[in-house]
């Protein structure tokens, strides 16, 4: 055991830390909104690493929106060392098909507002 988390369970945390800020709208989100969200690319920069044991602190925000998608920006912290930076972009897409669809206003006004 290295003692520091695995690389690839840091998009665990991150996808974990958007769950529950969609799930304060609504826990059946997806159906409030008439829409999925789905993962459309992820980018991540490890500055340092997350060890065994360490608290984990999560903070996101939107950093871009655009018809159909936008990018959360993600920064994880272990007390106040930054450990590492994401932006994911995610598409609202519809729920037969998956194609995609304007992001509904009640997505804009719930991620602006937390």
């Amino acid at each position: 055991m290295q003692g520091v988390v695995y690389n690839a369970h840091y998009l665990t945390f991150i996808d974990d830390a958007f769950d529950c800020w969609m799930r304060e709208l609504d826990w059946d989100f997806e159906k409030k909104l008439e829409a999925e969200i789905m993962l459309k690319s992820a980018n991540i920069t490890w500055h340092k690493p997350v060890k065994f044991g360490d608290e984990l602190v999560i903070k996101s925000k939107v950093a871009r929106w655009g018809n159909s998608s936008f990018d959360i920006r993600t920064d994880g912290y272990v007390l106040n060392d930054h450990c590492f930076e994401a932006s994911i972009s995610y598409v609202c897409v519809d729920h037969i098909d998956y194609r995609p669809i304007v992001a509904p206003e009640l997505l804009k006004s719930h991620l602006y507002s937390n």
